[in-house]
């Protein structure tokens, strides 16, 4: 056998350079972690041999003993954690160690603060995999070869961090990968047999596949296994303590934040299948990546088979990580066959209903925990009233909303207590769509409903647009828009509030008919307001048109826009409409008027189309004013 050395030196990409700094400044108080992280690839490592093998026994080159090993040498003053699973070749290794190839890597190094302790948390939740060896290591060096390549095709890595490493072609006899780290001065107290196994037993316990560590007694030339190397789902819920499964949600989500909450229950019935899966307690980086499903691993009779299968959960649970193992797939199924499984759909209902139910349970008993946990994926479940029509209404009682009961832009009202807090008379759950939280608060529109104390949702995520045009009611109480349509409150007025609008619509039926004409096909209808007590005019959406802020979303990304003209709504009783009234001038007239609209688009948070003219056409009635009130 001949290897044809092919040694060169790469660099590393500028970003894992900067995590290394982080890692090595930011993680070296927790520094047991290096061992849990690499032991965790190494057991990933075996469970991707295991599914490819699935199809190509061949993968396995005679040797079924799936295992990992720990061993550590005083004199050279090294850890080595070994591994007989699929392995890498060579391009894999520039792939996987030379570069982070993961969505969110650009905001995670935006959110990082200067902080340690901070960045220590964003650096978990972003995961720290292979280059937490750096934490103890002043070099690592890699050796490996994938599975069903020849041994002259080992690929030899190695490192010191410091924004370079080596790679060079060599002979590995058996599949699989080993990691050598060389400590680094100060880190002795590693290279003690008692030690790794506590690490070991703490972190690593629930890991699959046995843990290897020689026997440490003269004479014996004996491995023994460190870990239980039993599967955590399959234990009973007594048996197992929170800091294991604790240990078990880092391993699986690759974070050291400990999750929000946890679901651990063995489904029984037609179909038989296992779940655990966890909450975490704070949002991936990929989080807005709806092709980003590395959430959930399943598993089949607990071998391992996939850790992306979209079909398992919906997009709008993306954020939730475990496992889950069934008992009736085949152990090759594919992807293909999963799309199109009536096992698969039972699961995946019984999944859903399982998660809703924590969080239903969570939102009650635990509000501040479900605060925390909507503030990181409310806007996520929003996706779901959407997406999922069996478990709308269930959906629906788990968002939370700002309002104008408390003005705050903290997202606290949910849709039963609006509806606990309806007025005498009101039938709707009104709420009001604009692109900031600011913009929703201080519009116009609100002013009649904070007069007669109705409480109004304040919306401005992004996804509200599509959240309401899919939720049109709520235990029988219909969504309404304040934008849109006419503003029917006349169940909550008395008599004399009737008459007194409609004197007024009255007497301004000649003023809003000049507007009309003045403003032209600029707006598909002029009318008295129902909406405004303090503001001269707003503009609104007719009863079946598209909000403003939807039109605008639409824009924003490309697709066509109704052309539908916006309704001007004016309030007779401002003075600015008074003086409007006794107008003779038309071209002063029109001028006002088109002052007026243009107001009532930047209080609707559009854009002009000429905002020059909007400017001189105000600062020449200005200078108008000023010239009158010096005479």
């Amino acid at each position: 056998m001949t290897v044809e050395a092919h040694k060169e030196t790469l660099g590393f990409q500028a970003e894992v350079k900067q995590l290394l700094d982080l890692m090595i400044h930011s993680l070296y108080s927790n520094k047991e972690i290096f061992l849990r992280e690499l032991i965790s690839n190494a057991s990933d490592a075996v469970d991707k041999l295991r599914f490819e093998a699935l199809s190509d026994s061949a993968l396995y080159e005679d040797d079924t003993d799936l295992k990992i090993r720990v061993t550590f040498d005083k004199e050279a003053r090294t850890i080595t954690i070994s591994d007989n699973g699929i392995g890498m070749s060579r391009q894999e290794v520039v792939d996987n160690i030379g570069t982070i190839a993961k969505s969110g890597t650009r905001e995670f190094f935006q959110a990082l603060t200067g902080d340690q302790r901070k960045d220590a948390n964003l650096i978990g939740q972003f995961g720290v995999g292979f280059y937490s060896a750096f934490i103890v290591a002043d070099k690592v060096t890699l050796l490996t070869r994938r599975a069903g390549l020849g041994p002259e095709h080992g690929v030899l890595w190695e490192s010191n961090g410091q924004g370079e490493y080596t790679l060079e072609n060599v002979a590995k006899p058996t599949r699989g990968t080993d990691v050598i780290l060389h400590l680094r001065e100060g880190e002795d107290d590693l290279l003690n047999g008692w030690t790794l196994r506590g690490i070991i037993r703490k972190y690593s316990d629930h890991i699959t596949l046995p843990i290897l560590m020689k026997v440490e007694e003269e004479g014996k030339d004996e491995w023994e296994t460190v870990n239980r190397a039993s599967a955590l789902w399959t234990r009973s819920k007594n048996e197992i303590t929170d800091e294991e499964y604790n240990e078990f949600y880092k391993h699986v989500a690759h974070d050291f934040t400990e999750p929000l909450g946890r679901i651990h229950a063995r489904m029984e019935g037609k179909y038989e299948y296992t779940l655990l899966l966890y909450i975490p307690s704070r949002a991936p980086f990929d989080l807005w990546n709806r092709d980003s499903r590395h959430g959930v691993k399943l598993y089949v009779r607990r071998v391992f088979i996939m850790d992306d299968a979209e079909q398992l959960l919906p997009p709008y649970l993306r954020f939730v990580r475990g496992v889950i193992d069934s008992s009736d797939l085949p152990l090759n199924v594919s992807r293909e066959i999963l799309q199109h499984n009536k096992v698969i759909e039972s699961i995946k209902s019984g999944a859903v209903k399982k998660i809703l139910g924590l969080l239903e349970n969570m939102a009650e008993s635990e509000p501040e925990k479900y605060a925390t946990f909507w503030k990181e994926f409310g806007r996520v479940i929003k996706e779901g009233v959407a997406e999922d029509n069996n478990n709308r209404e269930t959906i629906a009682s788990l968002l939370r909303f700002s309002s104008t009961h408390n003005d705050s832009d903290k997202q606290e009202i949910s849709l039963d207590d609006y509806i606990s807090r309806m007025k005498e008379g009101q039938d709707k759950i009104y709420y009001i769509i604009a692109e900031t939280f600011s913009a929703a608060q201080h519009s116009p529109l609100l002013e009649i409903f904070r007069k007669k104390g109705i409480e109004v949702l304040l919306l401005s995520d992004v996804v509200d647009n599509w959240l309401v045009s899919h939720l049109n009611d709520y235990k029988g109480k219909q969504l309404q828009s304040v934008a849109r349509g006419e503003v029917d409150l006349s169940k909550l007025e008395d008599e004399a509030e009737k008459e007194e609008h409609e004197k007024a619509a009255g007497e301004a039926k000649e003023l809003v008919e000049r507007i009309k004409q003045s403003l032209g096909d600029k707006v598909k209808e002029v009318r008295v307001t129902s909406r405004l007590t303090t503001s001269p005019a707003c503009l609104v959406a007719d009863e079946h048109d598209l909000d403003a802020s939807f039109k605008r979303l639409l824009k924003a990304a490309g697709q066509a826009v109704p052309n539908d003209k916006p309704i001007l709504e004016v309030n007779p009783q401002h003075a600015i409409l008074e003086r409007l009234r006794e107008e003779k001038d038309e071209n002063r007239f029109a001028d006002w008027t088109s002052i007026l609209f243009d107001q009532a688009v930047l209080s609707d948070g559009g854009q002009l189309d000429d905002p020059v003219n909007f400017v001189n056409r105000l600062n020449h009635l200005l200078v108008e004013l000023s010239a009158k009130g010096n005479a």
